[in-house]
């Protein structure tokens, strides 16, 4: 099994905002997820981004890969 934390799109048509998920490489983006890390708004001023550092070192220690996208947002956030 390929364990991915990704973004979990929400929110209303063209108003997006998204959670950090942790889940399985083959469901689909917005499908079944095995756990909640956090959440990010975009549309902010400035951006909001909450993550449970704990949580996500340890998925991260356990073997699961962050997108690209998400990465980034660890980096800013000083976790990965």
């Amino acid at each position: 099994m390929a364990v991915r934390i990704r973004l979990r799109r929400t929110g209303t048509k063209k108003k997006p905002a998204y959670r950090i998920v942790v889940a399985d490489s083959r469901f689909p983006r917005d499908g079944r997820f095995i756990e909640i890390l956090g959440h990010y708004n975009p549309r902010t001023s400035p951006v909001t981004l909450e993550v449970d550092t704990e949580k996500t070192k340890q998925w991260i220690k356990n073997g699961a890969l962050p997108s690209e996208t998400v990465a980034k947002l660890l980096k800013t956030k000083g976790i990965a």
